[in-house]
């Protein structure tokens, strides 16, 4: 068999092969090799590294690290565009030995954003400079969301995260350098760590710090550090010609719009950056714009709208670095992108392409008054610096137009020179507790650069000392030490912490991360109607609070399934997150010691578990229902409205709010109802009604407090009845209706009763205008009850001309349950209502529920009977809890309705798709077995 010849390789073959490839760059091996990953260079690290040297800053590059070598702090004032954000942090790390010699570990360098957005993305982008995998060798930090590992050395972070490291770390020993960039924006975080820093500094001589800033403030913040020295970076920027109005808009929505079509249709090709104040306005003018747009047909080049805020998913916010479409004809008009922004585009991100700008000249700005405890975005015009980064964005490329919405005249005598600093118009309850916990006592002395209002600290002290966070004598507590672990505002936190009390942790936790991410519900404007009734289908009577948990509950159970939420019109992006920062909180909980548990769903304490847990962190975030119909702010006496998009299907006379929103009317959002008398239970020092201002709302808890000196005598449990059964309301018209009691043992005792006939829900107002007109009888002794003991917070009593004491009556009472005629009805769904016919000789209510299998209502109709008699209602503590409890305890036939002997069934017709019939016994088990699901949510 013939052999293969092996032929020798020579040199010069080798030569030759290496000759005929392309090279990455420099043919020295040791130069082309990585120093973070030890890997090659990629040939895209090198196309890359020729634009870097384009960059401004990087003719400044040996002047920086000779300054950065000599000096602890560095000023560096960079103009738009210049590539301080991507280029200094890299200089850094060249310039500085990254190796600690008392740790193992290497030193890391960080740098600071005002806005997670901005931190997200420049670290992909420097990451892609250096050639290297972004939560490897470059990271970055945000609320909720940690990318970096032990071999970063370069981590993005926001300024809050560095605070809150600073808890735990308070030297900042694992950075070598601090980079604080966009230091002129001055966030509240910020202006806590130039605080922090300065000190630091003195205790860390080995700790450098670079200040960058693209404002003008470079001589405040040199003579605050230490008269550090200052470096000026000029930037790249071509002409930019500035228009304004000749007269003040009146809508400056319309005017963005009708602004980019202008520029569409009749400017040169170039891609157009909007400023406008928030989400809504933004989506808003991506809708027109779109409609408007698609009339052009093909006469214009094709337009692709961008979005751009904060609570954007990360995908769609690197839409804004994709380039503009290409034409529809091959010489066809050239095509044109359009971000749309809030004031994020206004520094960190730079967008290429841009050449006109569009200024509304308008801003959300977050403003606190503390003698109303009122922190809210208000729409403000933005100021002279903010207007000159805007339009420096449009000379980045080739010279640019910026489009101002406002008038020159508005320009320089209406906006002001800076923006104030967030420390002067913020609620400083969170900031506190972290100065607190990081061991800063004297917030006086504290070393601010613009020190806030004494009235501002005093009332945040005030709020933690009401939360327990601190002590009388301004300590931190035991308690307020757990809850600065948690990175939420202390309301929430303070619910959190003490939700294993309520036997409730695993429902605050979700709810918690739940109200810590962007709002699930999705809104459509094509499909506004379906968007609504699928909400509806998660809606608690109880509040908005419930239904984000429903919603959780729902996502967990359908294997948080992407169609699943396309279909029921909820943001998957957002549930997946609040799953994330649930089990970071999860963690927390874990470190801190605290239990997770829950209260069985089966119990009828569930949701009252959870409203209490959530009332135990709000009690200051309290609205109450005045008889003028609209609510009271309590203490502060505001006068607020429920917010339209609410899930309560009624008005309850008191419930706690999240968020307080000022616009020419002032709403209350993410409400949810609770009892008045769990505020005295829950916050006792708070609501010391000595300290009280008059109102309605003051009259009422004074009305509750005498209740309870009354019930004190009523506790005793009758036949096992629960103890709790003891809150009893009498409503009177008169003494002499109260003196009239009956005694229940003249009542008519009946076989068993339909107690789930008492649980729907009735206003008090409503059932005291049936209070005491006419008389009531069918007195039950509690033998012949299935559940009498159930709490309620209203019970009628029944009179006639027996004379017995209140004692014995409220004693009687306890045990009292109606007779009862009525429907309970499957079918299309229904608002929660009340009926009271002329000369009232009929009442009903329908309560709507809702479940996997659909949605369905109870009614309830109390009937005059024939002897001139009333049949009433109860109003349940909890609803959903007691109508659960029937359901489960009581024979299925009596929840179908019950029927005295010697009557027909007359008066039970269930309601199936519009249409009456009788029940047999396979309807009452299956509507058993449906309504059993349901009271299951």
């Amino acid at each position: 068999m013939a052999t293969e010849r092996k032929r020798k390789v020579r040199f010069s073959d080798v030569v030759e092969v290496i000759s005929s490839k392309k090279l990455a760059r420099p043919i020295n091996v040791l130069l082309s090799m990585n120093r973070w990953n030890g890997r090659p260079y990629t040939q895209r690290y090198y196309d890359i590294l020729d634009k870097r040297k384009t960059l401004p800053v990087w003719s400044q590059k040996d002047e920086f690290v000779k300054q950065l070598k000599n000096n602890q702090t560095l000023i560096l004032v960079g103009e738009t565009g210049s590539g301080k954000t991507t280029q200094i942090p890299q200089f850094v790390l060249e310039a500085v030995d990254l190796e600690n010699q008392s740790n193992q570990k290497k030193y890391m360098i960080a740098c600071t954003q005002p806005r997670r957005v901005a931190a997200m993305s420049v670290s992909h982008r420097v990451a892609d400079e250096m050639d290297v995998t972004i939560g490897e060798e470059v990271g970055y930090s945000i609320r909720f969301e940690d990318c970096s590992s032990s071999r970063t050395v370069l981590k993005y972070l926001t300024d809050g995260m560095l605070l809150r490291e600073a808890m735990t770390d308070p030297l900042l020993e694992r950075y070598k350098v601090i980079v604080l960039d966009e230091a002129h924006e001055r966030t509240l975080a910020m202006d806590v760590l130039f605080g922090l820093l300065k000190e630091v500094l003195k205790n860390r001589p080995d700790l450098k710090l670079v200040v960058m800033s693209a404002a003008l403030e470079a001589e405040k913040f040199q003579g605050y550090f230490f008269d550090a020295p200052l470096m000026k970076v000029p930037g790249r920027l071509h002409p930019v010609e500035i228009f304004y109005t000749k007269q003040p808009e009146e809508d400056y929505l319309q005017a963005v719009i009708r602004t980019v079509l202008q520029i569409h249709t009749c400017e040169t090709p170039g891609d157009i950056l909007v400023f406008l104040t928030g989400e809504e306005e933004i989506e808003d003018a991506c809708r027109k714009i779109n409609k408007e747009v698609g009339n052009f047909g093909d006469t214009v080049g094709p337009l692709e709208v961008v979005p751009l805020y904060s609570t954007l998913p990360p995908l769609m916010q690197q839409k804004i670095f994709e380039p503009a479409p290409p034409p529809f004809t091959e010489n066809g008009p050239a095509g044109r992108k359009v971000v749309i922004s809030t004031n994020i585009a206004e520094t960190s991100l730079t967008i290429d392409g841009i050449v006109y700008v569009i200024d509304a000249g308008f801003s959300k700005q977050k403003v606190y008054n503390p003698l109303d405890r009122v922190e809210s975005l208000l729409v403000s015009p933005i100021s002279k610096a903010n207007a000159h980064q805007r339009s420096g964005r449009a000379g980045r490329t080739q010279p640019g137009k910026c489009f101002r919405l406002y008038t020159e005249k508005s320009f320089n005598n209406d906006l002001q020179p800076q923006t104030s600093p967030e420390i002067l118009r913020s609620n400083l309850a969170h900031t506190i507790l972290t100065l607190k916990r990081l061991g800063i006592g004297d917030l006086v002395h504290f070393d601010f650069m613009d020190p806030p209002a004494p009235e501002t600290i005093v009332r945040a002290l005030e709020d933690l000392n009401y939360l327990g966070a601190l002590d009388d004598e301004g300590y931190l507590t035991e308690l307020g030490d757990i809850m600065s672990e948690f990175p939420l505002d202390p309301q929430m936190a303070k619910m959190l912490v003490v939700s294993p009390e309520f036997n409730c942790s695993n429902e605050i936790l979700s709810l918690s991360a739940m109200l810590s991410v962007p709002n699930c519900f999705i809104r459509p404007s094509d499909a506004q109607k379906a968007a609504d009734e699928a909400k509806a289908r998660f809606g608690h009577i109880d509040g908005d609070q419930l239904t984000l948990l429903n919603v959780y509950h729902a996502y967990k159970h359908n294997n948080e399934d992407q169609l699943w939420c396309y279909e029921n019109f909820v943001n998957h992006d957002a549930l997946k997150s609040a799953d994330n920062v649930r089990q970071q909180l999860a963690r927390i909980m874990y470190r801190c010691n605290l239990k997770l548990c829950s209260t069985n769903f089966n119990s009828r304490d569930y949701y009252v578990n959870i409203r209490k847990a959530m009332l135990s962190g709000y009690f200051m975030q309290v609205a109450h229902l005045e008889h003028t119909g609209h609510y009271l702010t309590v203490k502060e006496n505001q006068v607020v409205l429920l917010d339209s998009s609410n899930c309560l299907n009624h008005k309850p006379e008191w419930v706690i709010y999240n968020e307080y929103v000022l616009t020419t009317r002032n709403f209350i959002r993410i409400v949810t109802d609770v009892r008045g008398e769990w505020l005295v239970d829950i916050a006792p020092h708070y609501y010391d009604l000595h300290n009280f201002p008059e109102c309605e709302a003051k009259l009422t808890l004074e009305k509750l407090n005498k209740k309870r000196e009354r019930e004190k005598g009523c506790t005793t449990g009758i036949k096992g009845v629960s103890n709790k059964a003891t809150s009893l309301v009498i409503l009177q018209r008169e003494r002499s209706v109260v003196e009239k009691l009956v005694d229940g043992s003249k009542g008519k005792k009946w076989g068993r009763r339909l107690v789930s006939g008492a649980l729907i829900s009735l206003t008090l107002s409503a059932l005291d205008d049936l209070a005491a007109e006419d008389a009531i009888s069918d007195i039950f002794d509690a033998s012949s009850c299935s559940a009498a003991g159930t709490e309620t917070q209203v019970l009628r009593i029944p009179f006639t001309d027996s004379n017995e004491n209140l004692e014995s009556c409220a004693l009687r009472a306890k045990c009292f349950v109606p007779s009862w005629k009525g429907l309970l009805i499957w079918g299309p769904w229904y608002n929660a209502s009340l009926a009271v016919s002329h000369r009232r000789h009929s009442v009903s209510c329908t309560y709507p529920v809702s479940g996997p299998q659909g949605t369905g209502v109870f009614q309830l109709r109390a009937v005059r009977d024939k002897d001139n008699k009333w049949f009433t209602f109860f109003r349940p503590r909890d609803c959903e809890i007691l109508i659960r409890e029937a359901l489960l305890h009581v024979p299925y036939e009596t929840c179908m309705g019950y029927k005295p002997k010697g009557k027909t069934n007359e008066h039970i017709r269930p309601i199936e798709n519009g249409t009456g019939r009788e029940l047999n016994d396979t309807d009452r088990g299956e509507m058993r077995q449906k309504l059993l699901i349901l009271s299951r949510l």
